[in-house]
Formats: structure tokens, C-alpha cells, sequence
């Protein structure tokens, strides 16, 4: 067991060695803020392209299934919350998924997004854009 073992460890370290050189590139890290409270949002879709690396993540679980992976913020009708994405993307655009199917995209002024002013469940899909690639982020609210 141990001759099949460590050679397959050697491969995975090795393969993690240089991965990405000298730790430059990390996958954005997205925030939803809510009275102060800080949130890490669900990572979808990835691509980047920097130097010769080419990274991307296509087959990441749908919509719904990364919803369900984060935990459901209860918010109240009209409450601000506040988005904060890692190295400064140049374009972010915001869908709202409601109960019945449809979607909304939203404006977002100052990094902030205004919750509904009608209860219920809402799956929020946050398209992110920088000059290197892009990457989706997803956070769900239970609005009362």
C-alpha cells in the first residue's frame, strides 16, 4: 500500500508546487456585508489569464446549488447591504432571482444594493469583470 501511496503524494505535492509561481495569483474572495457583519459570498464561474497561466473553473454547481451552500441572510424590506469584492473589479453586475422564477438586474451605487420592499426569498447572482478575467459570486436573502 505504501509503494502505491507515496508516489501519488509526491505527484499531488509536486503539481501544487507550481501551480501558480511564487503565490501571486489568488482566486477574488466576495464579501456581502450586513450591519457590519461580513459574509463571504459563494464562488461560481472563475477565469483568469495572467502571464502564461490560464485558470478557469466552468463546472462549478448552478445557481441554486451554491444558494444553498450559503447561509441564508435574514434581512428586513429596505435594508442596505454592502458588497465588497477582492482586487477591485472594473465591472460588477447584480441579477436578482425571485421565488417565481423571474429576474431583476439592480443598480448598485457606492458598493450597495437596497434588499426588496416585498417579503420573500431572493438568490442574488453578482457578475464580476476584471481586465485579467472574471468570476461570479452568489448569496441568498430571506427578506421579512
Amino acid at each position: 500500500m505504501s509503494k502505491i501511496a507515496f508516489p501519488i503524494f509526491i505527484s499531488i505535492f509536486l503539481s501544487g508546487c507550481i501551480g501558480f509561481p511564487n503565490g501571486t495569483i489568488s482566486q477574488p474572495v466576495g464579501k456581502v456585508i450586513v450591519d457590519e457583519e461580513q459574509y463571504t459570498m459563494m464562488p461560481g464561474d472563475y477565469e483568469w489569464k495572467e502571464d502564461s497561466i490560464e485558470i478557469s473553473t466552468k463546472s462549478t454547481p448552478g445557481i441554486n446549488e451554491l444558494a444553498e451552500l450559503f447561509e441564508t441572510l435574514e434581512v428586513n424590506k429596505g435594508d442596505i447591504l454592502k458588497l465588497e469584492i477582492d482586487k477591485n473589479p472594473s465591472s460588477i453586475s447584480i441579477a436578482k432571482l425571485n421565488e417565481d422564477g423571474t429576474s431583476d438586474i439592480l443598480e448598485m451605487k457606492d458598493n450597495e444594493i437596497i434588499m426588496p420592499s416585498e417579503s420573500g426569498y431572493y438568490i442574488y447572482e453578482i457578475t464580476t469583470s476584471w481586465t485579467n478575467g472574471k468570476q461570479i459570486f452568489v448569496f441568498d436573502v430571506n427578506v421579512d
